[in-house]
């Protein structure tokens, strides 16, 4: 029964999406002939060889969309993957489909008019399947479209695992019951009401009485031996299987299964930054530094000036911070202490009435214009304008040693302003929470993020009550 939903849905999202192609394809020639935004210089074109051109139009995209996997089961997915793999499809058919055109001699096809076809395509293939996917949630929070979950082991994995499925009922998956060698104790009994279906033996009994379509292997490291036991079981099964890895209190940014030439590794940690993502927030720092300098210039030539006369020393001060990846760099700031600040002291924090401040400095560091002439850093690309704030080596050796995860921050590229900052976690504040919201920057980190934190940077960034 469940397959032949599965047909339905798959038959309805393809018609659903053609209805798309054929919609924005016309709206896009009516478009062209009725709003010349454009002047028409050859003419107004043939509607003939463009109802012709649908068949072609329409069967590159869906052989495209197939190859990204955009009519494979997305259940359990989130949306911003399946709106990665429309923009993928759209514009890769559109690049196949300009190509074809290259070739084609017999009619000129107005590169207006694929423009057009491409917006509007990109926009309502968008907007149909957020709605069918919206329509599917509803569907699967009433009980329908369900797909039966049966899941293998008792422990804390177990019961993470089904509150996790019960927390998104959306996905439409129902878990039946749990299956274990041995009957939990009431010690491990889940937070998550489930019933105990039998042992290991019970396990083709269960799939074909209750109507199983996936099984979770949720066992805990120590018994990865009874994975093969299980199998044997499953082996003339035809449910999906699934292995939960016992390794959520290893797993910290970014983690995930990569493929190594068929080959399945897990990846416990990495950095959100690859491929494309690198090349976007490279470029965004580029051309926001050199506007942020252009503004700001006139501020600090007269912050360098005022730094001349009031005090002996240089203008910047140069300090190494550690940033991706442990690299070393100097960082750029005005000087805003005196030359033999730290000669007797030696590395230490700057603490509230700081006597070793200048009386410009003091003003510099509370409102955070010493920090400036980091746009350099930037514009060199030792720093990104937003990122986990750099610290001096020997605080890293000292924090790694103290704080958990500490050293993850520094799988992000050092910046500027952070969004630890401006919520309000700088200076001497708590070490615990600085890191947590750097964690959860990095995690979460795309373009528009950064923008926000910019934004959030401008209004409440600057002033602080903790910049001494």
């Amino acid at each position: 029964m469940l397959k032949k939903h599965g047909q339905l849905f798959l038959s309805t999202l393809i018609f659903a999406d053609s209805l798309v192609i054929v919609v924005s394809w016309l709206t896009a020639f009516w478009a062209r002939v009725n709003l010349p935004i454009f002047p028409l210089l050859y003419g107004e074109p043939a509607p003939e060889s463009y109802y012709l051109a649908l068949i072609p139009v329409w069967a590159v995209f869906m052989l495209t969309a197939k190859s990204f996997g955009l009519y494979r089961p997305l259940r359990g997915k989130s949306f911003s993957a399946e709106f990665l793999i429309i923009v993928k499809s759209t514009l890769l058919s559109g690049l196949i489909l300009s190509a074809l055109a290259f070739y084609y001699r017999e009619e000129s096809f107005s590169r207006l008019i694929a423009t057009y076809f491409i917006i509007l395509e990109m926009s309502l293939l968008t907007l149909s399947h957020w709605v069918i996917r919206l329509s599917l949630m509803k569907l699967r929070k009433k009980g329908f479209n369900l797909r039966h979950v049966l899941i293998i082991g008792s422990g804390s994995l177990a019961n993470s695992l089904a509150e996790r499925l019960k927390m998104h009922p959306e996905y439409g998956f129902s878990v039946v019951g749990f299956i274990d060698e041995y009957p939990p104790s009431p010690v491990q009994e889940s937070s998550v009401p489930m019933k105990y279906l039998g042992d290991f033996n019970k396990i083709p009994e269960v799939i074909k009485g209750r109507g199983i379509d996936q099984v979770y292997i949720a066992l805990p490291l120590d018994r990865q031996n009874d994975i093969v036991k299980i199998l044997v079981h499953l082996s003339e099964e035809t449910v999906t299987i699934k292995v939960v890895p016992d390794l959520l209190q290893f797993m910290n940014l970014q983690a995930g299964v990569e493929d190594l030439d068929g080959m399945p590794i897990i990846s416990l940690s990495d950095s959100p930054l690859y491929g494309w993502n690198i090349i976007i927030k490279r470029t965004s720092d580029i051309i926001l530094s050199c506007l942020a300098l252009l503004l700001a210039s006139p501020i600090m030539a007269l912050i360098a000036i005022a730094i001349k006369l009031e005090s002996r020393g240089p203008i910047f001060y140069r300090q190494e911070r550690e940033g991706l990846d442990r690299k070393v760099f100097d960082m750029l700031k005005f000087r805003s202490m005196r030359v033999d600040a730290e000669d007797d002291s030696g590395p230490v924090w700057a603490r509230q009435n700081d006597d070793r401040r200048t009386r410009l400095g003091t003003f510099l560091r509370s409102t955070s214009l010493d920090e400036l002439p980091q746009i350099f850093n930037v514009l060199k690309g030792d720093m990104s304008l937003v990122g986990p704030r750099p610290e001096r080596p020997v605080f890293v050796d000292d924090f790694k040693k103290t704080i958990p995860h500490y050293m993850l921050r520094l799988k992000m590229k050092a910046g500027v302003t952070g969004w630890a900052q401006v919520n309000g976690w700088r200076g001497n504040t708590s070490l615990e929470k600085r890191i947590e919201y750097d964690l959860y920057y990095i995690r979460h980190w795309s373009f528009w993020f950064d923008i926000k934190i910019l934004f959030m940077t401008l209004w409440k960034g600057f002033v602080n009550p903790h910049a001494y």
